[in-house]
């Protein structure tokens, strides 16, 4: 499939009071943003609506690449600039359209819509249960974007259409940019880009995990954050709940693979979600730290180590099966004991750390054995 993007760019940023298509945001512009996502989402052709302070875009637009388009009546509204970019869409199977101050969907997203646009006229992003940005939109309706009067902007053409909506767990969708307090809550999610919120992460899990393992992977999350929780309590600091959560929840994602950690972290890096790859990466077994302090990595592997399914079970009985499966295998028993004494030594450092016997600790934390 052919496929085409127009970035919307061309108007006057009032409500923001800056420019928002040269605004910078973790040291890349939004356009620069936007066309990341689109090129390397596997967009064939990306084309940048311009009008306002056209020249500056133009400038911008040259160092990514891409090509830009002119929309000499910008000051008519949005509808103007969309009909301006899809004038500039024929022969493109279909087309994406992305207003500038939408520059953190990430490329997965993209490669999910156009992998689900078959039949219908109309693929949305829908992120629970809300629909968001950019809409697909088949090439057959070029024409009648063309010719509309504008009443009622883009929208009204498009829900005459047929339309599928794909449930995707990119939050991203519907975050823009249009004030500053918009700006700013968009600057504390780029810093973060890398760390699923917890809805995200729910939505990813339910997506691509079977429900029983599924139901693991939340009951080793649970504990994960209780083991946060009672470190918290006794006055440690500086622990990332939504990066321990997300790693947990999804630390067996490539279960049933060949060194199904190795092959997680790859998946998940190729998700964009490097800080959650990395702990996903060394859930199986970890050296505990020599300065003897725990982080995120640590306490999702002891979590791992604490349940058996969907129940909690004590790290001794843990590897007792596998101590008896592998018991003409001397190679493979000393590798087992020391994952056991590798997750009792991060067990005792947690039971320092939070000053409390870890069985009574998840026991108050209704996660008894």
């Amino acid at each position: 499939m052919k496929s085409g993007a127009i970035i919307l760019a061309a108007g006057f940023s009032s409500r923001m009071g800056d420019f928002k298509p040269l605004l910078q945001l973790e040291g890349k512009s939004l356009l620069a943003h936007c066309v990341d996502t689109l090129t390397e989402g596997g967009v064939n052709r990306v084309v940048a609506v311009i009008g306002h302070r056209g020249d500056e875009v133009r400038k911008e637009a040259k160092k990514l690449g891409i090509r830009c388009v002119t929309n000499v009546h910008y000051e008519k509204g949005m509808f103007s600039s969309v009909q301006v970019g899809v004038e500039d869409m024929e022969g493109q199977d279909a087309f994406f359209v992305l207003p500038v101050d939408i520059p953190l969907i990430r490329p997965a997203t993209i490669k999910m819509l156009l992998k689900a646009h078959k039949s219908k006229k109309v693929t949305y992003p829908e992120f629970a249960g809300e629909k968001g940005h950019p809409p697909l939109i088949s090439g057959e309706l070029r024409r009648e974007i063309l010719d509309s009067d504008g009443s009622g902007g883009l929208a009204a053409v498009l829900e005459k259409s047929s339309s599928l909506n794909v449930k995707v767990w990119d939050r991203h969708i519907l975050h823009d940019a249009d004030t500053p307090e918009a700006f700013a809550n968009l600057e504390k999610r780029a810093a973060r880009y890398d760390i699923l919120t917890p809805e995200e992460a729910d939505i990813l899990a339910e997506t691509v995990m079977p429900p029983r393992l599924a139901a693991h992977c939340s009951f080793v999350a649970k504990i994960s954050l209780a083991l946060e929780k009672g470190m918290r309590q006794s006055g440690v600091e500086g622990l990332d709940r939504e990066l321990i959560y997300g790693s947990a929840l999804l630390h067996d994602i490539c279960k049933g693979q060949s060194h199904h950690a190795i092959e997680g972290e790859k998946l998940l890096n190729s998700l964009g979600l490097q800080r959650m790859a990395a702990i996903v990466r060394v859930h199986s077994h970890i050296e505990p730290p020599e300065h003897g302090i725990l982080s995120e990595k640590e306490i999702v592997c002891l979590a791992d180590k604490l349940a058996h399914g969907s129940s909690r079970v004590a790290l001794k009985n843990r590897y007792k099966e596998k101590l008896h499966i592998y018991k003409d295998d001397k190679e493979a028993c000393r590798c087992i004991r020391l994952r056991l004494r590798q997750a009792e030594q991060l067990a005792e450092l947690w039971e320092k750390s939070a000053e409390v016997k870890l069985e009574t600790w998840l026991k108050s934390e209704e996660l008894p054995l």
